[in-house]
């Protein structure tokens, strides 16, 4: 983990959910059919929803982004579904209840509400809450998402820090004016994009970081 020489303390801590707190990636894979085929979808689907700016079903989208990775587009039924069930990284429950001790806690994801709340609870946590693109009208890289869940926590975005699963969250977040680090569990490259507060190999770094 790369972090700044001092830890400045927040309100409140803001998790991505399918890739900072759960392992969504393997899902992606084996309704994809492969490993290749899994990768492709997932980034046409990230791709969609940044670019889509207002909220459309996220059902849409998967399917939309299954057709374009070369997919047949009812296979986004499944993935949704799969979704649902998803399991968190090993130590985010502990590390997520050892926060909320000192800080507000809360997820920003960029799906329906009934799946953003089903996915949420399996992290086996209270969030103090959970904004969907749907609750907000709008998908992330918007700042609405991220605004609407600051607004819910009566904290001001330099008081908050956001935990993204993906580079792109980093500058989303940062737009709306917080810290932000990556969760890069799967060790990705940054590419061209300004770099995070810190970057995690585990959640239990965050402790350090964010408290």
């Amino acid at each position: 983990m790369r972090v700044p020489p001092r830890a400045p303390g927040y309100d409140a801590v803001l998790f991505d959910l399918f890739t900072a707190l759960l392992d969504s990636e393997p899902l992606w894979c084996e309704v994809g059919g492969s490993a290749a085929a899994g990768a492709r979808w997932r980034e046409e689907c990230s791709r969609i929803t940044y670019a889509a700016g207002s909220y459309r079903p996220f059902v849409e989208i998967v399917a939309e982004a299954a057709r374009l990775a070369g997919l047949s587009p009812t296979r986004a039924g499944d993935l949704v579904r799969g979704m649902e069930e998803l399991a968190p990284w090993p130590e985010a429950p502990d590390v997520l209840v050892r926060l909320s001790e000192q800080v507000r806690i809360g997820v920003v994801t960029n799906c329906s509400e009934g799946l953003g709340q089903l996915a949420a609870a399996r992290v086996g946590v209270r969030f103090d809450t959970v904004v969907t693109a749907e609750a907000a009208g709008a998908y992330k890289l918007r700042p609405e998402p991220y605004r609407l869940a600051l607004e819910r926590l009566d904290v001001q975005p330099a008081r908050a820090l956001f935990v993204a699963g993906s580079p792109g969250d980093i500058t989303g977040a940062r737009s709306a004016g917080m810290d932000a680090c990556w969760h890069n569990r799967r060790r990705l490259p940054l590419g061209d994009r300004d770099p995070p507060l810190a970057e995690l190999d585990s959640l239990e770094s965050l402790l350090a970081l964010a408290l």
